[in-house]
């Protein structure tokens, strides 16, 4: 296979898990404030992203794929709050795991790298279009 089609597989693999990156990171910062229904319940639990090299054996590329999806089995923070109906009898409720700092440095970061491997599939599509024009020029 030719190697900046390959390029462009391993960032589209990139993209693609980068997206599902963002999209857990989402769904964490929108959750970072949902409590059980009931008193003494479990809030939301954090969610994680683990990614793999899987190797593709068309190209012999090294991929990036999610290998699965998980939760973060940290401790609930608790706070005073007698009037929420998730509180128990002593008016303490568990608050999700989820840390807004760490969440928006997560997404900076799987934004950047986002970007990153949809500037390479930029600059792939351009050396490809290039060569394309030089041999289109040359016959």
């Amino acid at each position: 296979m030719d190697p900046l089609i390959a390029s462009m597989k391993v960032a589209a693999s990139g993209l693609e898990a980068q997206s599902t990156r963002i999209r857990i990171v989402s769904e964490n910062l929108a959750n970072a404030r949902s409590t059980g229904d009931t008193p003494g319940a479990d809030p939301f639990r954090r969610k994680t992203v683990t990614f793999a090299a899987e190797l593709d054996r068309v190209s012999g590329a090294s991929l990036v794929e999610v290998e699965r999806l998980g939760f973060d089995e940290g401790e609930f923070a608790t706070e005073y709050d007698p009037g929420n109906p998730a509180a128990n009898a002593d008016g303490i409720v568990k608050m999700p795991n989820v840390n807004m700092l760490v969440e928006m440095a997560d997404m900076r970061e799987a934004n950047r790298s986002y970007e990153a491997n949809l500037q390479s599939i930029k600059q792939s599509r351009d050396l490809i279009s290039a060569t394309i024009d030089l041999l289109r020029a040359s016959q």
